[in-house]
């Protein structure tokens, strides 16, 4: 089957059968190795994009009924989002793996609640599993990036963003469908 989608603002079309989990859509297919696959079963968070804005797990989402919704991946950010840079400035990721889904967690919870509180923090990432332990910098840069007021210099340079970005996607670029069974 053909599947149109709108994946980070852009139009595609894809051939896959309709049961195909975007996940594997958008790693395989698409290029778009930013999203990880994690657990495989909706658990982990690791593949969390978003779909109409809300956060989903994409490795139990079938692409049969995406057409029509607008996909946002950790690309569809692009780099500059303030939770990016929140996430440079409180040095959160260690391993990296799980930050991509972290941080599309927390940028639909800021889109939807511009002061939350820690237990609502808490309660939109509790999906989300970090391996490392990075919780508490985690918050921290889910509330300095919900203040409005994250200063750009102190944060990081764009380059520096940059790089981090791409070793963020980089740091399990290599799993895909194959390797994780």
């Amino acid at each position: 089957m053909t599947a149109t989608l709108d994946v980070n603002g852009k139009t595609i079309s894809v051939e896959a059968d309709p049961a195909t989990p975007l996940l594997w859509v958008l790693r395989d297919e698409l290029g778009l190795t930013g999203t990880k696959y994690g657990c495989g079963l909706a658990q982990c968070g690791a593949c969390t994009v978003h779909v109409d804005g809300q956060p989903v797990r994409s490795c139990v989402t079938p692409i049969e009924g995406l057409s029509g919704v607008k996909i946002t991946t950790i690309e569809g950010l692009g780099g500059a989002h303030p939770l990016q840079q929140a996430w440079v400035k409180h040095d959160v990721p260690q391993c990296g793996y799980c930050q991509s889904g972290q941080i599309m967690s927390a940028a639909a919870l800021i889109a939807q609640n511009k002061a939350p509180s820690d237990d609502e923090i808490d309660e939109a990432m509790s999906g989300n599993i970090c391996r490392c332990g990075t919780y508490q910098r985690i918050r921290a840069a889910i509330k300095d990036a919900a203040s409005g007021k994250l200063d750009l210099a102190q944060a990081a340079s764009a380059a520096t963003l940059e790089e981090t970005a791409e070793e963020m996607a980089a740091s399990a670029g290599a799993t895909s469908r194959g390797a994780g069974r």
